[in-house]
Order: structure tokens, then C-alpha cells, then sequence
């Protein structure tokens, strides 16, 4: 069977990257009295926001979870979770280096701030998860595709249960991982939900992309599921509740979020998968491709990586068309560096593999 590539996972990554890159740009600068939920076109603005991480999460599952899958045919799964390992590893000691203040410590003020999760240990350690849970399920892609589609839904409907869960005996560096308590933004819990889910979209797309008419039945599938995960998973929830007794779904639907922004995921995904043919464009292509560098570079040129110098010093002082037109120079700006100047990333990787494997070798 021919292996078919989806091209549409590089365009959705490239718009997610985009989108993070113009929301933390309009977030650190746009000045605190344009910021207000009445206004429609904020409103509108801090909606699409806030569906960029689970965009971004799910897509990382999903782009994985089939070359993974692919590997399998070809007889290389082995290699592919080797490579899949030091690919999280490296994305948890990148996420931790660009928060590290060199300056502050050289003055020699520490604090533990360094230590908080973000998006890249999130990914990394939910990489290291997938591949934790496709050896589990001794490589059998159907029991996989049941494990991921169940462990995303308990992770969903279960959010209510570790909201503001904090585990204050255990270390900070494994407690930020779990809870919020010390400043960490993303959590390993809700977000590995997103890739879970991510992960058994993929299981399908390996199943059935070689067939007829495959594209349509997938784009309509998004379109329908996504309509009722937004506007029905409440519901449905409430429903739940009432024929189980069980409380857990009904404060579930109360704060329905994660269900709902999966659904505006699906919507995206019909949405470029359907354009795929249109949107090939090789700059698009690239952007999807330089997602990691991109997102080193933005955050030391915004949040000051280092130096603690960054655009985030200027604060809180734009005007919505200074922000716009601001956004879209600091857009061109990062994928410009990305594009011609970076090879950091690269090296780092490559490093990194050495360095394991020549531990293993002795």
C-alpha cells in the first residue's frame, strides 16, 4: 500500500504557528483598554486564540502517531520510537533553556521560575507518553486507537476532578507538570488529552486514506463531529448525568471547554484538509515545517530568553492597528531568522542523539 502524504498537517501547523505567534505578539502589547470582551472584534480575536493550543496539540498527536504508524509498515517502529524519544526529551530541555535567566543568575539572583511548563515540555513528555502507550499495546494499532479515543475522553470528562490539583509533597519540577500552582501554562493533564485524540485521528488516516472518496467522508466527518462537540457535548454531558446520577459529568458540562475547543479543531481540520489542493503553497509548507524554530526564536525576541530583554519590556501600549500592523512585521521577522539563519535546533538535536548514544554504547 502506497503511503500518501498529508500534506494539510504541515498547512494546519503552519497556521497554528501563525496564529501563536500574532496572539502572544497582540497579548505582551496591546494596551490594557482595547481589552475588552464587549468589544466584538476582541471578542472575536481572543476566541480564535483560544483554539491555537489544542490546534497545536492535537496536530502534534496526530503527525506523530502516523509516521509512527508509517515506520510500522516499512518495518522500522523500533527506530521510530527511538526517535521519538529523544525528539520529546529534546523538546523538554529546549522548553526548559529558553527560560533559564543567564543574566539574572550571573547577578546572582535565582528564583524558580525557569522550572514552569510550557508548550514544549508539554509536547515532549506527551510524545514520550504515545510512545509509552503504543509499546503497551505490543504495537497493535487497533488496541492503540482504543486506548488513545479513551484515555482523551477520561481526561475531558475528568478535568473537574484535577481543575486546581496540587501535589505539594512532590518536587516543584515534577509538581509543575500536574498543576498550575507555581505559574506552569500548560499541564500534562488536560493537554495530553489533545494529543491523545490527536493520535487516534491518526490510527484512522492509516487506515483509510488509501480509499475511495476517502477525503470527503473526512472532511465531513470533521464538519459533523466538530458541530456537535461544540454546540451538543454539553448536553450530552448533562444527559449523562442525569441517566448515571453520577455528579462528575454534570461539573463537566458546567466549564464544557475542552470538548468544545476539540470541536473547533475538527472544524479546522475540514477546513484545510478540504483546501489541501489550494493551500500547497511552499511557504506555507515551510512555516509547518520550522514550527520549533520559529518558536524559539519568537520567544526570546517577546519574553526576552537569556537577556530577559524582549519586546515584553515596551508593555501593555498598543493601539489595535499599532498591534495588527506590529503583529504582521514581527510574523515576517521570526519565519525570515527561521528560514535563513537558524541551524540551532538542528545542532542541538544531532547533539543530543550523540550524547545518548554514546551513553548507550558504554
Amino acid at each position: 500500500m502506497e503511503s500518501k502524504r498529508l500534506y494539510f498537517i504541515d498547512i494546519i501547523r503552519a497556521f497554528a504557528i501563525i496564529m501563536m505567534l500574532q496572539g502572544h505578539f497582540v497579548d505582551t502589547l496591546l494596551a490594557t483598554n482595547y481589552r475588552n470582551l464587549n468589544l466584538v472584534s476582541f471578542s472575536i480575536w481572543s476566541y480564535f486564540r483560544g483554539i491555537t493550543a489544542p490546534t497545536f496539540f492535537t496536530i502534534s498527536g496526530l503527525i506523530f502517531t502516523y509516521l509512527l504508524l508509517r515506520a510500522k509498515d516499512r518495518g522500522e517502529s523500533k527506530l521510530r520510537m527511538r526517535k521519538g524519544i529523544i525528539r520529546g526529551f529534546f523538546l523538554i530541555f529546549v522548553g526548559y533553556l529558553i527560560r533559564i535567566p543567564i543574566l539574572q543568575w550571573l547577578s546572582g539572583s535565582f528564583n524558580t521560575y525557569f522550572l514552569v511548563i510550557d508548550v514544549l515540555q508539554c509536547i515532549g513528555f506527551s510524545l514520550i507518553l504515545i510512545i509509552i502507550l503504543y509499546f503497551l499495546s505490543a504495537k497493535k494499532t487497533a488496541i492503540f486507537s482504543l486506548v488513545t479515543i479513551t484515555i482523551g475522553i477520561v481526561i475531558f470528562i475528568t478535568e473537574p476532578l484535577y481543575r486546581n490539583i496540587s501535589f505539594n509533597n512532590l518536587p516543584l519540577l515534577f509538581n509543575n507538570y500536574v498543576s498550575k500552582s507555581a505559574g506552569s501554562i500548560f499541564t500534562i493533564i488536560p493537554w495530553f488529552g489533545y494529543v491523545a485524540f490527536g493520535a487516534f485521528l491518526a490510527t484512522l488516516f492509516h487506515k483509510n486514506l488509501h480509499k475511495k472518496k476517502i477525503k470527503l467522508l473526512t472532511v465531513t466527518s470533521f464538519i459533523l463531529v466538530g458541530f456537535l462537540l461544540i454546540f451538543y457535548s454539553s448536553y450530552f454531558l448533562c444527559i449523562l448525568a442525569k441517566l448515571t446520577n453520577i455528579k462528575l459529568f454534570l461539573e463537566a458540562a458546567s466549564f464544557n471547554y475542552l470538548f468544545t475547543r476539540l470541536g473547533n479543531v475538527f472544524i479546522y481540520f475540514a477546513f484545510f484538509y478540504a483546501l489541501e489542493n489550494y493551500l500547497k503553497f511552499p511557504l506555507i509548507l515551510k512555516i509547518g515545517q520550522k514550527t520549533l524554530s520559529i518558536y524559539v526564536i519568537h520567544f526570546i525576541i517577546i519574553y526576552g530568553s537569556f537577556t530577559g530583554i524582549g519586546l515584553k519590556l515596551i508593555g501593555k501600549t498598543l493601539t489595535p492597528w499599532q498591534a495588527f500592523f506590529g503583529a504582521f512585521t514581527f510574523i515576517s521577522c521570526v519565519c525570515f531568522i527561521s528560514f535563513y539563519y537558524v541551524k540551532s535546533n538542528a545542532f542541538l538535536y544531532n547533539l543530543l542523539r550523540k550524547v545518548i548514544t554514546k551513553l548507550k554504547n558504554e
